[in-house]
């Protein structure tokens, strides 16, 4: 036998949430937005040529699109295929230290994936009982640091005091804040750009644009990081946007009242179901994106999660240390909702 195995690298890869092939069901278990994109997405498409033709490699009908809409240069901003890309990149290019990079305990579960992947040294800091990040615990020597804003899976948000504090302490790395939920609540550290040349700001196209399937994710920062950025991608894959998702990128950004319509509903139906989560005795930290990250005062969660499942109900259920008796439910439109508050109390016996 060849000892060949013993130069395959081993990991643990990132399990994202379950895809179901079959329709007719209620599907609230990877927080895609339940309402479809702008009608620029057709119209755009109907107008792509040049099918033969290599895309362009820098993006740039995309990228100066995004400066222009975010009030940057277009040096400022880099773009890849989904967030899920342009954080792999990131931490490529900006965690080469020997000390460990910092983020949550409890937060996305592919920043321990990509470190592992790529090497990279890390801590991670526990959360306080209410899913809060705690500052200080982000003011020890470190190689970087990374935390989605709002946090996920608990849907918890930090201030721009609280963040531009991290960065206070952490002139010396690179600090970056995944806003992949910004659009549902929060304000986005963008405006600290201008002070901290160190900060890097991540958004992506999959939820608030209902565009999940495209692939389109954007970094905003100083055009040195931008640079650096772009020369690991140069070296990785000169061609990672499509032509689709330059063209479409750049045309659903004009389409401004229909993307307010759209997050504006989401974040109408999450209050309304908060209410009628709590009267139903489930509890949670108040979220400010498109879902919630619920406990229920006797009934175990991965027993909801079963019994939904059987219904053809899907939300997320997270076997893991401090959140294994937590589900969280993607916010959905408000018909959909309302059939697993029926689903919920049946299982309860409430009805």
């Amino acid at each position: 036998m060849g000892n060949w195995r013993d130069n395959i690298r081993q990991v643990v890869p990132y399990t994202p949430g379950e895809q179901p092939k079959r329709t007719n069901l209620i599907k609230l278990n990877t927080n895609e937005n339940p309402y479809p994109p702008s009608k620029k997405v057709q119209e755009t498409m109907d107008q792509i040529t040049g099918w033969r033709l290599y895309p362009d490699p820098a993006a740039s009908k995309l990228v100066h699109a995004l400066a222009e809409y975010h009030g940057l240069n277009d040096d400022q901003v880099f773009v890849g295929v989904g967030s899920d890309d342009v954080l792999a990149m990131s931490f490529m290019t900006f965690f080469n230290s020997d000390k460990p990079i910092l983020f949550p305990d409890i937060t996305y579960s592919f920043y321990d994936v990509w470190a592992d992947l790529f090497k990279i040294p890390y801590k991670t800091k526990a959360l306080d009982e209410h899913f809060n990040i705690k500052s200080e615990d982000y003011k020890a020597p470190n190689g970087g640091i990374i935390f989605p804003n709002p946090n996920a899976p608990t849907g918890v948000l930090v201030d721009l005091d609280f963040i531009e504090d991290i960065l206070k302490a952490n002139q010396d790395v690179i600090v970056i804040v995944d806003e992949a939920y910004i659009d549902f609540g929060g304000v986005s550290a963008k405006p600290l750009l201008k002070k901290y040349e160190n900060l890097l700001v991540v958004q992506t196209y999959s939820k608030s644009r209902s565009l999940a399937g495209l692939r389109i994710g954007y970094a905003m920062g100083n055009s040195e990081l931008i640079k650096a950025l772009n020369d690991v991608k140069y070296s990785f894959n000169s061609y990672t946007m499509n032509q689709p998702a330059i063209a479409i990128g750049a045309a659903v950004l004009e389409d401004e009242e229909y993307f307010r319509e759209t997050t504006e509903k989401i974040i109408h139906t999450r209050e309304w179901f908060k209410n009628e989560m709590s009267e139903l005795g489930f509890s949670f930290e108040d979220s400010k994106s498109n879902f919630l990250f619920v406990t229920h005062k006797s009934a175990k969660a991965k027993d909801i999660f079963e019994a939904a499942k059987e219904k053809d109900i899907f939300v997320r259920y997270f076997d893991k240390p401090r959140i294994d008796n937590y589900l969280r439910i993607t916010i959905g439109t408000d018909e959909e909702m309302k059939q697993f508050l029926n689903f919920v109390r049946a299982f309860l016996g409430e009805e």
